[in-house]
């Protein structure tokens, strides 16, 4: 059998054209690269219609509240403040401690359970209206470079060469200051704007590694916004590969109807008028403006159904929205749907994994919400300080030495010291001061040395309370499990009878 030739030769072969030595993908690529592989840079269309209103007053409230929440001031301490170094988090004026395992446990389930219930309600939602990476991107930078530059990346064809460089040097000095403040604020949400400002009026040699921070973190947000852009959420973001197994058939997204819009086609203007007049064209409803793809922000075509790469940002709704107004025909070509919709049924909201999904968010925040109340002023964890189970004193007393970490989670300074409660006969004698003083948010470690007659321990242990005092009065209570000898055994590290009577000194073996 003869073979075809090829429709369109290689360009090796056709004299006309030069030799294109780049290797071609075989199929259809991410939007935001050429079939070669080169990077294609987005320069959307703004539509400033109802949805852009609506996500810009959101948007704008998200800025202030990314901006002033590790500012604002609750319980004496920032709104958020995330102290790594500290080993501490404060969340809306509640701190949680390293040790907090269970909270920061339930925290991060009600977190994560959230974004999944939300995914599975709304679709991309979060995407489009609140993630810091579209917020800044589609409020801040983008505004600035077609203020400065035009829309859809005209290149100022009206403007000299020095007329154009003044303005690229315009648009990357602004794109440094805001990438300086928000390097400054992202850096506050770990270190405290108190702590930066104290930073920023010493001498630069006494925090090298802060200034050298600082511009890591504005090179890596200029980089994001200013060159990587678009490319975070089609490439880099886990998140969308996520949707594919968050969404459902159930799920609002932002999509085209084909069913209304099929099959596509331009008219003239002999056309409209006949579809005003009545006449079928047999034709969708879409007329091929391609609006929707150049308002785009990652350079999808929403037409070909739902895409990864789609963020959920509305911009192709009000573009659609405003040639339909246009061309009398009915709003919503392109809006928010589901699938289920799209083939004719109505989509439900309240469904099974809905349900549970809103089911493990309650248990947990409640669960949540229980550990928080219980939180004491202060903190107290007991650990056995010794290798030894217990230890004989000189006296024929048997004791237990005990590690105590204390640590203060109110907002004023206290000054504890610890009790026994039960048994009442039970001896607590301090390793070091017989009191300890702890500043807001501070903690220390001490050792206690409890002992107890032989005669106590009938079943070879048993369990002691007692409760750390402070000045005023105030008390928090803990108990421990307290070792000695079972009944009938021998004295352990007893000494000679001429030794006996006098107490050994704090810290002594036996």
């Amino acid at each position: 059998m003869a073979e075809k030739p090829h429709e369109n030769p290689p360009a090796s072969n056709r004299g006309d054209m030069p030799v294109n030595l780049a290797p071609q993908a075989p199929g259809e690529v991410l939007s935001t690269m050429e079939v070669d592989g080169s990077r294609r840079w987005m320069k959307p269309t703004p539509v400033f219609g109802p949805w852009w209103k609506r996500r810009s007053v959101i948007g704008w409230a998200l800025i202030v509240l990314y901006i002033a929440a590790p500012i604002i001031p609750i319980n004496g301490k920032p709104a958020i403040w995330l102290n790594v170094l500290g080993r501490e988090f404060t969340i809306l004026g509640h701190t949680f401690y390293a040790y907090d395992t269970v909270s920061l446990v339930l925290f991060l389930i009600s977190t994560i359970v959230l974004i999944v219930l939300a995914t599975s309600l709304l679709g991309r939602a979060w995407c489009g209206w609140a993630c810091p990476q579209t917020v800044y991107m589609e409020f801040v930078y983008r505004p600035v470079e077609q203020w400065l530059e035009g829309p859809q990346g005209q290149k100022l064809r009206r403007l000299s060469t020095a007329g154009k460089a003044a303005r690229k040097g315009a648009k990357w000095t602004i794109f440094l200051l805001i990438s300086l403040v928000l390097a400054h604020t992202f850096v506050a949400y770990f270190a405290s704007w108190e702590a930066l400002l104290r930073w920023m009026v010493r001498p630069p040699g006494e925090n090298l590694g802060f200034f050298a921070l600082m511009a890591a973190t504005t090179a890596l947000v200029m980089i994001d916004f200013a060159f990587y852009r678009e490319q975070m959420c089609t490439i880099a973001c886990p998140y969308a590969r996520f949707q594919s197994v968050l969404l459902d058939p159930n799920s609002l997204i932002v999509s085209y109807d084909p069913g209304r819009g099929e099959p596509r086609g331009r008219r003239t203007r002999a056309q409209r008028q006949q579809e005003a007049e009545g006449v079928s064209l047999q034709l969708g409803d879409c007329i091929e403006c391609g609006a929707c793809v150049r308002c785009c922000p990652t350079g999808i075509d929403i037409r070909d159904g739902l895409q990864m790469e789609c963020i959920g940002c509305t911009q192709c709704i009000d573009a659609c929205d405003e040639v339909m107004i246009k061309v009398n025909k009915p709003i919503g070509l392109i809006r928010y749907t589901s699938e289920v919709e799209l083939e004719g049924g109505r989509t439900r909201f309240l469904r099974p994994r809905v349900i549970a999904y809103t089911v493990v968010i309650a248990v947990a925040v409640a669960a949540l919400a229980s550990v928080i109340a219980s939180h004491d002023g202060v903190n107290i964890a007991v650990t056995r300080a010794s290798a030894e189970p217990f230890m004989e004193l000189r006296d024929g007393t048997i004791a237990n030495r005990l590690g105590l970490r204390l640590q203060n989670r109110t907002s004023a300074p206290v000054v504890l010291r610890i009790e026994a409660v039960e048994p009442a006969d039970a001896s607590v004698q301090m390793v070091g001061p017989p009191e300890t003083t702890l500043d807001p948010g501070e903690m220390k470690r001490t050792q206690a040395l409890v002992s107890l007659p032989r005669e106590a321990f009938a079943h070879g242990n048993l369990t002691a309370h007692f409760r750390a005092v402070a000045e005023d009065g105030t008390a928090w209570t803990f108990s421990h499990v307290l070792l000695g000898p079972s009944p009938g055994s021998a004295s352990i590290g007893t000494l000679p009878d001429g030794a006996r009577g006098a107490r050994s000194p704090i810290g002594a073996t036996p």
